[in-house]
């Protein structure tokens, strides 16, 4: 048996290649494996190394070399990215947060509304005056409680008008808001009476969902269109929200509202310290039920020592300085208390 000569016998003048060639065929297998093992090694190293390197801030450091900081941003302000994890339902339904898109799409709300200081801030002032009412008219009817969100979203509580002609806290359009059992003149608008515009919206809703199968895309079809959006399930052969394509404003609809929703969950942790005192407080009232004509509103609110403004305040849906009511349609009109 040939004997093998140990490597650090070797003369330094001895090539490798010599030594390579002396060596039996067992331990070129060997020698052969680490090195692969370590060139593979060092290819995952720097591998690791670019994925970690390669960003957007790599490429563009120092690209400004000559402007200079006069007034160094305060350390204290500094804006940090919005990001969320753990478990998130809308009206009982999970959201799949582990799907990037899922994520970016939510990630893109939040950063809109935690930044968006004075119309956030706004929206948790009338939020608190109106959700008691909007809240009471959704249980009553059967439909999530998720829902107020929808309100909040869709007019922030102003009762202005798109330039679609929508009108009221929930938006509709007047062929709409008759089909849902409101009156809509030049006298009377009940798309700004919000019982009725609520329930109006429950109407929809409840409906969209026994024909989609889930409160998350009866949701987007309020946005979309019923029609609009059972053509998009068939279409798609899909009937899950999150896994579906739409266009940019229904594809954040529902979005804005969980982002509504996990800021008012935790405002501190949005960025928003708001104390309760600070909110405005819904509004104290009696109903009188009338089923004749006003002819003038402000005489009505003098005859129980108010203004004129105290009963358009309560009753937007009152559209004129009078009402005429010749059917002897029965109204209920609410009388602001102290």
């Amino acid at each position: 048996m040939a004997s093998h000569v140990p490597p650090f016998l070797f003369s330094k003048n001895q090539s490798i290649k010599l030594y390579l060639l002396k060596l039996s065929k067992k331990y070129r297998i060997i020698l052969l494996a680490v090195c692969l093992l370590l060139g593979a090694s060092a290819a995952i190293i720097a591998g690791e190394t670019l994925l970690v390197k390669t960003n957007i801030f790599s490429q563009t450091k120092g690209e400004c070399p000559g402007v200079k900081w006069i007034n160094p941003v305060d350390t204290n302000s500094l804006k940090y990215p919005v990001e969320v994890t753990g478990d998130l339902y809308f009206a009982g339904e999970r959201v799949p947060l582990a799907d990037p898109d899922v994520k970016e799409r939510l990630e893109r709300e939040l950063l809109i509304n935690t930044n968006w200081h004075s119309n956030t801030l706004l929206c948790m002032k009338m939020a608190n005056r109106y959700f008691p009412d909007i809240e009471k008219t959704l249980a009553d009817s059967g439909v999530p409680d998720d829902f107020k969100y929808m309100a909040l979203i869709e007019s922030t509580f102003r009762l202005e008008a798109s330039p679609a002609g929508a009108a009221g806290f929930w938006q509709f359009v007047k062929a709409t808001a008759e089909k849902y059992h409101m009156e809509v003149n030049d006298n009377v608008d009940e798309r700004y009476n919000i019982e009725k515009a609520t329930a109006g919206a429950c109407i929809f809703l409840k409906d969209a969902k026994d024909k989609l199968g889930s409160w998350t895309l009866a949701a987007a079809s309020y946005n979309m269109g019923l029609g609009g959006m059972m053509s998009r399930v068939r279409e798609q052969r899909l009937n899950n929200y999150y896994d579906m394509y739409f266009n940019p404003e229904t594809s954040r609809y529902v979005f804005r509202m969980l982002a509504m929703k996990i800021i008012f969950s935790d405002p501190k942790k949005a960025g928003y310290l708001v104390q309760p005192d600070e909110l405005y407080a819904p509004y104290k009232y009696k109903v009188v039920e009338v089923d004749t004509g006003i002819a003038n509103v402000a005489d009505f609110a003098a005859r129980f020592g108010l203004k004129y403004k105290h009963i358009k305040i309560l009753n937007p849906w009152l559209r004129d300085a009078m009402l005429n009511n010749k059917s002897h349609k029965l109204y209920q009109i609410k009388i602001m208390e102290p």
